[in-house]
């Protein structure tokens, strides 16, 4: 019986005869001193049966004729990073493991040579493991040090040219074997060789149905653009979510909240999408400066043994910063040029404020083909946040109420997106495509899969929990994208025990998950003060039945089907007590939230907005206190500030916006009054927006003579 290792190398051996690197490139490993780029080179080699080139041992000392620290100490720091360079210019290899030094990357011209013909594999250690292993070499000195600059300002300082240059990353920890490191060079340069294999598919989508032919598979720059596949279903991927082990999730204990991201979301989104290199650009775009918080998405002791994941220092003051920052410059990215494209979105509150900020916020040659129309429920939404959403209004971003609630408007979008008689005419007429931004999009998804992982990372930072230990969640839930989002960071193999999903009186939810039965017979919308939970028609529910009934596309469709026709459905008692492993729910009343508000500022002078204050009563009922539980903060109450006053029982409230939350500020609350929504509330005209009846021919027809006066 063959060895693991004799067996996975002959694998290798037959994979890559099949499939050689694209052009006979080189395999480049890039990584700090210590990362172990020379004995895994050689490994890599060995399996795939082609020359190593170690850049240190093969070319730099045979070119100088001394060894690398003679030359080091013979000409200096600026002067050897030159040489090295040079040497670099002059080397030429294809087909090959090529291991560089460890500051190699800070050569640019070098850099840009090799990169011509090799893809760079960086091989990511936690700094801190790159110290004890240094040190276990004895080694004291690198190339850059000089007194009073320590080895450890010099790693971290090398960390920006070593993610100028790779196209994929290598993610390990202490105590990884080098024959495990090369077969995670192997899996990551053959996923980057091979698109083909991240393909999404239709929630509704059989697999007897699914076809082989590449022309009709669907990519993630494809599902970005599109939006609601054509069967009316959502788009998940094909092969599932990728999974990191314990270790690769400890490697990120240290890390910053963007370079989390950037870790997480090179997982989910093929390099043929989007390269790392303008993915880290997006990311530190979205949150490098647009939040208001350096920690982006801070957690707070709150009492016992709960937290709050803060989700509102964004310039919208909601959780749906975190990925309406990130996703326009996503979407910019990729679109084809040769279409304009307007982008519809149906909101309960906060949504439409972030969507138009964040697609305002694209670069000007990207604003004049890309706009954004926002729907809402004219008397659905507090008056600070309708404020806001008029204020959020650019060029190429409107807001339109509408005479009716959100399940209309959310449904009126998916039925425009499914007509393909009206897509069509728009596409010839004028040249525009539609798209959406809602949470049926994927990449809405995402970025809240992040703050779910840096959450639990972050607890374990603080020495809350030591890895491994389980959290439960506790979640304000509406669509169910956010609560979705933290399920999906648990496949990922973040260790959430339970997530709690807390509704207020629109609690269609909370019966699903007690019994199975999602109906909506007889039931209608009651406004509270929680609008963006005043949801009955969840749409993300659908990608997690989906996931739990193992891709039965036929089940979802005859589900989704039965909702529609007759306005309910029951789910299985086997797929009911898988949902039940991972979902506990319950309501709270519109009473409890205020009195939750009051009693929490009274005593700890936080104040929580309202849908926190529903997650924080429903925690309260639900949760057993074994483990630490993280209650997620998706709005700053500055956007609530009517039922805020009134929670703290404050008799006087003037119904102006502004005035009410310089009232709160009068308070010296915690946290402070968003700076953001005070400034757009000060701008004025922020009454002027359209407003139309809850009719689809007048949804259309705003839409046509949005598309003229932008776009024409």
């Amino acid at each position: 019986m063959l060895s693991r290792s004799v067996a996975f190398a002959q694998i290798w051996k037959s994979w890559f005869s099949s499939h050689p690197l694209v052009g006979n490139k080189n395999i480049i490993l890039m990584g700090p001193p210590g990362a172990g780029k020379t004995t895994v080179g050689r490994i890599v080699s060995q399996k795939l049966d082609c020359p190593v080139i170690d850049i240190d041992d093969d070319v730099l000392e045979k070119t100088w004729n001394m060894s690398v620290s003679e030359k080091l100490q013979d000409v200096g720091n600026e002067r050897f990073l030159e040489e090295e360079g040079k040497a670099l210019l002059e080397f030429s290899a294809s087909g090959s493991v090529i291991s560089l030094t460890g500051s190699n990357p800070m050569h640019a011209a070098g850099m840009q040579h090799m990169k011509k013909n090799g893809i760079v594999v960086y091989l990511d250690v936690p700094t801190a493991v790159i110290m004890s292993r240094l040190k276990s070499m004895q080694v004291d000195r690198i190339v850059g040090q000089s007194p009073g600059i320590s080895l450890k300002d010099i790693l971290q300082f090398r960390k920006q040219f070593y993610k100028r240059w790779y196209d994929i990353r290598v993610l390990y920890g202490e105590n990884v074997a080098p024959e495990v490191v090369a077969e995670k060079v192997l899996d990551a340069v053959k996923r980057y060789q091979n698109s083909e294999l991240e393909t999404f598919i239709s929630t509704r989508s059989s697999r007897s149905g699914r076809t082989t032919e590449k022309d009709s598979y669907k990519y993630f720059s494809d599902v970005v653009t599109e939006g609601l596949a054509p069967d009316g279903g959502l788009f998940v991927p094909e092969r599932g979510l990728p999974k990191f082990t314990a270790g690769e999730w400890q490697s990120l204990i240290e890390a910053t909240y963007i370079e989390r991201a950037q870790v997480i979301l090179e997982r989910c989104i093929h390099p043929a999408d989007i390269p790392a290199s303008k993915l880290s650009e997006i990311i530190g775009t979205a949150y490098g400066e647009n939040f208001t918080c350096s920690k982006i998405a801070p957690v707070r002791h709150l009492a016992g043994n709960q937290f709050l994941l803060e989700l509102f220092h964004g310039p919208t003051a909601s959780f749906k910063d975190f990925a309406l920052q990130m996703v326009p410059h996503i979407f910019a990215y990729c679109i084809p040029r040769s279409c304009n494209y307007l982008v519809l979105v149906a909101t309960s509150g906060d949504t439409g404020s972030a969507v138009l900020d964040g697609f305002s916020r694209l670069h000007d040659t990207d604003r004049q083909r890309i706009a954004v129309m926002n729907f809402f429920p004219e008397d659905g939404v507090s008056p600070i946040q309708k404020s806001q959403m008029v204020g959020c209004q650019k060029e190429n971003a409107w807001s339109v109420g509408v005479k009716s609630d959100f399940d209309f408007c959310q449904t009126a979008i998916k039925q425009i997106f499914t007509n393909p008689e009206y897509t069509g005419f728009l596409t010839v007429e004028y040249g525009t495509a539609l798209a959406a931004a809602n949470s049926i999009n994927w990449s809405r998804l995402l970025p809240q899969i992040v703050y779910h992982a840096s959450a639990y990372l972050d607890l374990v930072h603080q020495g809350i929990i030591p890895f491994g230990s389980p959290i439960d969640v506790c979640i304000p839930t509406g669509n169910f994208g956010n609560i979705l989002a933290a399920l999906y960071a648990k496949v990922m193999g973040i260790p959430i025990r339970k997530c709690i999903c807390a509704s207020n009186e629109n609690n269609v939810l909370t019966d699903f998950i007690r019994t199975g039965a999602y109906d909506l017979r007889g039931r209608k919308l009651i406004p509270t003060f929680s609008p963006a939970v005043d949801i009955l028609k969840s749409s993300n529910l659908e990608r997690y039945l989906h996931l739990i009934a193992n891709e039965d596309g036929q089940l979802v469709t005859q589900l989704y089907n039965q909702l529609e026709n007759q306005g309910y459905f029951q789910l299985r008692k086997d797929l009911l007590e898988k949902l039940q492993q991972d979902l506990v729910a319950g309501w709270c009343s519109e009473e409890d939230c205020l009195a939750a508000i009051h009693s929490v500022y009274s005593t700890t002078g936080y104040i929580l907005d309202t849908h926190t204050a529903v997650a924080k009563v429903v925690a309260d009922r639900l949760q057993d206190r074994t483990c630490p539980i993280i209650i997620s903060s998706t709005a700053h109450y500055s956007k609530f500030a009517p039922a805020i006053l009134r929670a703290l029982r404050i008799a006087e409230i003037n119904q102006n916006p502004l005035s009410q939350l310089h009232l709160l500020s009068s308070y010296s609350p915690l946290p402070p009054v968003h700076w953001g929504l005070l400034e757009t509330l000060k701008k004025k005209g922020n009454d002027d927006h359209q407003v139309c009846a809850a009719d689809m021919s007048m949804l259309m027809s705003r839409i046509e003579t949005l598309i003229q006066s932008h776009f024409m």
